[in-house]
């Protein structure tokens, strides 16, 4: 039966293995220009705003060199991240039953597209609503708001899934219902995921479910 007609992923931790890539093209950054040596939980403490925003905080005038030093870091070393496996099949899957899919992530376009196009999934979504094309980042509905009302859509038939409880936050604000997935090591560290809808560990389980439901 299917019970779904829109399906929305985040990226980092969900689709994607990219959170060592995203801390090293910070920390690249900041020993190199700032000479200054941050931690995991420092760098994560800065997560929210996109990579433009805390680089531009962080260069200045210098910013357009700090930033293309950055984003030719994280491209040349794209090799560090990885699609989760199993997650091309899936949606592969949604795209054969005509179900649409957006990306909605914290992440840059210039980020997001990079990520999604080096590991081969940028042509399965319909949209992408990324930190640059919402006024407010994560928790905010914004970029599941822009989903359902750009396709029309019921917002009862549409699931957001995501790894982190700022996920769960939006999709309770957009009215969608909500998967947390905890394959990544930093969402397993993650204790409070605002009890989802559904809660997968593997992403067999969530093959099976999207299986049953669209």
């Amino acid at each position: 039966m299917r019970n779904f007609d829109g399906i929305i992923f985040d990226v980092d931790g969900t689709l994607t293995s990219t959170m060592d890539l995203i801390l090293k093209s910070f920390k690249y950054i900041s020993k190199k220009y700032f000479d200054k040596s941050l931690t995991d939980e420092e760098i994560i403490s800065l997560f929210g705003p996109t990579e433009d925003v805390i680089l531009k905080k962080w260069a200045g005038r210098n910013y357009d060199t700090v930033r293309k030093d950055y984003y030719d870091y994280y491209t040349k070393n794209h090799h560090m991240a990885d699609l989760y496996p199993g997650i091309e099949e899936i949606l592969s899957y949604i795209k054969s039953k005509k179900v649409l899919l957006s990306i909605y992530t914290g992440k840059g376009r210039e980020a997001a597209t990079i990520t999604l196009k080096k590991l081969g999934i940028y042509s399965y979504f319909d949209l992408m609503m990324t930190g640059d094309d919402v006024k407010e980042h994560k928790p905010s509905a914004e970029g599941i708001n822009n989903f359902i009302s750009k396709f029309k859509l019921n917002k009862n038939r549409v699931l957001m899934i995501g790894d982190s409880p700022v996920d769960v936050k939006a999709a309770r604000a957009a009215g969608v219902k909500v998967a947390s997935v905890i394959w990544d090591e930093y969402a397993k560290k993650t204790k409070d995921l605002l009890k989802a809808d559904y809660l997968f560990h593997e992403v067999d389980e969530l093959k099976k479910f999207i299986e049953s439901n669209v």
